[in-house]
């Protein structure tokens, strides 16, 4: 599957501790704009959104989740390192136990890496920093 010709399928965490929310800082080459996105990724033909969701969190964050809630879906149409893509977006309630809580994360993703940390969620409110999808911010 080219992710940048189809529709593709993924499913992402909201993670909340202390009005802070976990997220993915991620760069824009051609915008050259930081932003962030709820740990999560692509659903596998044949597995169910919340399998999907447990192996990534699992594979970036080497971590359990709890999955408290399914909050709903967005369609998510957007353009990334000018490339268009197309998103449907399963979105839940996550938690995570205490023991595996860290102030950040380091995350080696398809030979890339990230960085995940707690970014207090009235920053993404107020648009000091940028939340994608921002439809994300409805389940906040």
């Amino acid at each position: 599957m080219d992710k940048y010709k189809e529709i593709r399928p993924i499913v992402l965490g909201i993670v909340k501790k202390d009005n802070k929310l976990l997220v993915c800082e991620g760069y824009d080459k051609a915008t050259k704009q930081n932003f962030y996105r709820s740990i999560g990724g692509g659903i596998e033909f044949l597995e169910t959104s919340e399998e999907a969701l447990k192996r990534e969190f699992k594979e970036e964050l080497d971590i359990d989740i709890i999955i408290d809630s399914y909050c709903g879906i967005i369609e998510n149409i957007f353009k990334y390192q000018g490339r268009n893509g197309h998103e449907l977006v399963l979105i839940y309630n996550v938690s995570i136990k205490d023991e595996d809580y860290k102030k950040n994360y380091h995350i080696l993703d398809e030979n890339k890496e990230f960085n995940a940390l707690w970014i207090e969620i009235e920053k993404f409110k107020n648009n000091e920093k940028l939340l994608y999808p921002s439809q994300i911010l409805k389940f906040i």
